[in-house]
């Protein structure tokens, strides 16, 4: 079976679909992952083949289409609706690249992240399943709306009404955290990917502190939310803690010289992850959703409004905490990361969602899943 996977516009994005891709493979199947060209080398390196299907990168895609670029709203419901919109942009930036990719290797089945909307359209086109995988613990339905609308002539060049349906949804969300109304969905349980280095000694041998880490997610450059990261290290570096700083290289190298209780670099979230006590981060999805399978506690700061929903899920629960980055003030981070040390709760609640994730059904549990919707769809 030839499966089509169609990624998002970042690094980020595609970690989240790598390790059923590669289950895919493992099982004998074809695969492809289509991304921009930007982001082959990410593909490359998680060892998928890659096709490049557009130049453009995500920063583009905030430009309209009559070549305007659109402000950020501060309203957190317009803020949803630019998500949307510049993903949809994005998606339409994609369109010809997969068109020409259908057309050359025929896929049977398209599977495609959860803000990849590009994926639909090309399944559609193909005459073939959809199956839609989540990223994250979910996002607003208005930023799906948004899309659509932004992709009105798209669908309409391919004589599509609205966005065609899911055939089938894998989530990855742990089931007391998903949402009443969720759909249904084959469940599957979270691996962490990210890009690897050489395991140095320290990244698995915590020392006598209380070991913390704290990232801005893998999108972060020198020019680009380097003052998000810079000032989460600062407030959380007032405490008496070992401080682990998770960045690309020349992000880290801007916050260098450091104190010797720091560290920064490239730090593979499941190499440090078991022996950090506590997470202090942006709220991205996979950042997230990588320290919940090992049971960590966390603060979440969502700069990104998309992540606030799930952030609000996570607080609720009680194994975390979510600060509104109204609130992220030197003092108000480094008291809350204090209680969280020291209060056991967090820790308890936190274990009991890295155990329940890791009883979902595996990925390759999802293979199967698949196989049997081409399967169904072959014979009717």
């Amino acid at each position: 079976m030839r499966i089509l996977f169609v990624a998002g516009g970042t690094s980020g994005v595609i970690f989240g679909i790598v390790p059923l891709a590669q289950q895919a493979r493992n099982a004998g199947h074809q695969v492809l992952m289509a991304a921009p060209e930007n982001c082959m080398g990410t593909v490359n390196t998680a060892g998928l083949p890659g096709v490049p299907v557009s130049t453009r990168t995500m920063q583009e895609a905030l430009i309209d289409r009559r070549g305007v670029r659109v402000p950020i709203p501060e309203d957190l419901h317009e803020r949803y609706i630019f998500n949307g919109r510049t993903f949809g942009r994005y998606a339409a930036a994609c369109l010809d690249g997969l068109l020409q990719l259908a057309d050359r290797w025929r896929p049977d089945v398209v599977v495609g992240g959860a803000l990849a909307f590009a994926a639909p359209l090309v399944a559609a086109y193909a005459g073939v399943p959809y199956v839609k995988q989540a990223i994250d613990m979910g996002e607003p339905r208005t930023i799906d709306l948004a899309a659509a609308a932004e992709l009105g002539p798209e669908l309409e060049r391919l004589g599509l009404y609205e966005m065609p349906r899911t055939d089938l949804y894998i989530d990855i969300c742990p089931p007391s955290l998903r949402p009443a109304d969720a759909p249904d969905a084959q469940m599957m349980r979270y691996v962490p990917y990210s890009t690897q280095r050489p395991v140095a000694p320290w990244m698995h041998r915590r020392g006598d502190r209380p070991r913390v880490l704290v990232s801005a997610g893998s999108r972060v450059t020198p020019d680009s939310d380097f003052d998000i990261l810079q000032g989460l290290v600062e407030k959380v570096g007032r405490l008496d803690v070992e401080l682990l700083v998770a960045a690309p290289e020349p992000v880290a190298e801007k916050l260098r010289p450091l104190p010797a209780h720091v560290r920064a670099g490239w730090i593979p979230l499941h190499q440090a992850a078991p022996t950090c006590d506590l997470a202090v981060h942006h709220a991205g999805g996979n950042t997230t959703m990588g320290y919940l399978s090992y049971g960590v506690p966390q603060v979440l700061v969502p700069y990104l409004p998309y992540c606030v929903d799930y952030s609000v899920r996570l607080h609720e629960y009680g194994a975390a905490t979510m600060v509104d980055p109204a609130d992220d003030s030197a003092d108000n981070i480094a008291a809350v990361c204090a209680e969280m040390l020291t209060t056991s709760s967090y820790h308890d609640r936190a274990r009991e969602l890295a155990t329940e994730i890791a009883g979902l059904p595996t990925a390759a549990e999802a293979v199967s899943a698949i196989e049997r919707l081409a399967g169904s769809r072959a014979t009717v």
